[in-house]
């Protein structure tokens, strides 16, 4: 500022104007008093801090109940798996052939050794033409072609007392009758390749 600006502001009331054109210094008159800090501010910061506190607390109570309902939540999920997979292995059991085919031997029912076909643009039976006999050839009551863990031991539906074991029998004469392999005496044989 130039010292002829400063000459042209005006003088605010209650201050001096003696002040040296050409430094743009003043001197201070009285030092400010400080203000003593009121009573209702400090109430309202540590109310402030409390309750932010409090809130915190409240949130980490209510994050440590979750977590523990989610475990809860998760053991229920977990066992109602197994009763899943329990109830899947039986359904697999009960429609499995050799329990099927127990129950339609139980029920009287045989299988047919020769197809037979109905030709319906003439009527014409086709085949044998006889009734299947009195006896099935899959004895599936006694021996079942394939071991079944999963019905070992479940009844029958016609017939309580009756249930299939679940374990294959072994036909004896299969296991006597086994041809070896010839011995090898001069190593692997291998193609001629020239």
């Amino acid at each position: 500022m130039s010292a002829t600006a400063w000459n042209t502001i005006p003088a605010r009331p209650g201050r001096t104007t003696d002040v040296d054109p050409r430094r743009g210094l003043r001197a201070v008159d009285q030092p400010a008093r400080a203000r003593r800090p009121r009573l209702l501010y400090g109430v309202i910061a540590v109310c402030g801090a409390v309750a932010i506190g409090a809130a915190q607390m409240g949130l980490s109570i209510l994050t440590t109940q979750s977590s523990y309902e989610l475990a809860a939540l998760s053991s229920q999920q977990r066992d109602l798996d197994w009763q899943k997979q329990m109830l899947a292995d039986e359904v697999a059991g009960l429609s499995s052939p050799q329990y099927l085919a127990a129950n339609a031997s139980a029920l009287g029912m045989v299988t047919g050794q020769t197809p037979n076909y109905l030709r319906l643009s003439d009527g014409e039976i086709i085949g044998a033409g006889e009734a299947a006999s009195g006896s099935s050839a899959v004895n599936a009551l006694n021996k079942a072609a394939v071991g079944n863990a999963l019905i070992a031991g479940v009844p029958l539906v016609t017939d309580p007392s009756a249930s299939l074991d679940g374990a294959a029998t072994v036909d004896e004469s299969l296991l006597t009758n086994t041809a070896t392999p010839p011995p090898i005496s001069e190593g692997l044989p291998t193609p001629d390749t020239h």
